[in-house]
């Protein structure tokens, strides 16, 4: 009998779903109930008023959504550290990242991000312990044009803002002070919406790459010696995940 031909790497890119990888998206929780999202695996609320992981400010819910887009199958965990606005403390920054690494997560999606120098020595411990656990961390490379930390540290998947860029593509650019991975910085779109009039920014710059990262950490799964860094680099060509004509209803999250 005839052996199947192997697939290309780019088709197995295309044709990855995210399963078997655990995401935690470290933000303002989750509505699970939105139709972007359709349930998350679990979550936790840290430093709040309220043991709760529900959304409350619908940013959570727009990057989880997006995430989710190009990695339907993987596992989500809402970790919740914004309450009344997207602001949040060291201390609850280390619980979270402690959180999702005692939990086991493959991927961190974190759309926050500092210019402060002072947290430096705290989450240079936080990214190595996430890399001691095989743990990917996505975060903004940069907040306005400024290093943002811990997005711009060796270690992390740091992300910029390329509003030119499809949301179903991604590409790298080593121009920067330091290296990062370009994607959108828009959500899923809302029927009727125009798009700079629903939530828009890094965070979903980050949100897009960390849904390219789940599909890269399930094939990095299913390939001894292979990285999510090695992969990524060889799908960084843009890779069309569906027609344009085919977006999902629905309402998204709006702040």
């Amino acid at each position: 009998m005839r052996e199947a031909p192997l697939q290309s790497g780019e088709m197995r890119f295309r044709q990855s779903t995210g399963q078997g990888v655990r995401v935690a998206v470290i933000d303002s929780g989750v509505n699970p109930n939105h139709p972007h999202v359709n349930g998350v695996a679990g979550g936790t609320a840290i430093g709040g008023e309220i043991d709760s992981y529900l959304d409350l400010l619908g940013h959570g819910t727009a990057v989880l959504a997006a995430i989710k887009e190009k990695a339907p199958e993987a596992e989500y965990y809402a970790v919740k550290v914004y309450y009344r606005s997207l602001r949040t403390n060291l201390d609850c920054l280390s619980r979270a990242f402690r959180w999702s690494i005692d939990h086991k997560m493959d991927v961190i999606n974190l759309s926050l991000g500092t210019v402060n120098a002072a947290h430096l020595a705290e989450m240079s411990h936080l990214i190595q312990l996430a890399e001691d656990a095989g743990t990917a961390v996505v975060a903004a490379a940069e907040i306005g044009s400024s290093p943002a930390f811990p997005g711009s540290m060796p270690g992390v998947i740091g992300v910029g803002v390329d509003w030119t860029c499809p949301r179903d593509a991604f590409h790298f650019d080593a121009s920067f002070p330091g290296p990062r991975w370009l994607a959108s910085g828009y959500p899923r779109t809302l029927p009727g919406v125009h798009p700079l009039r629903n939530l828009h920014g890094v965070s979903f710059a980050v949100a897009n790459m960390s849904g390219f990262v789940a599909r890269a950490c399930q094939m990095a799964k299913d390939q001894p010696g292979m990285t999510i860094d090695k992969i990524l680099h060889q799908e960084v060509a843009p890779i069309s995940l569906r027609p344009p004509s085919s977006e999902t209803s629905g309402d998204a999250a709006r702040g």
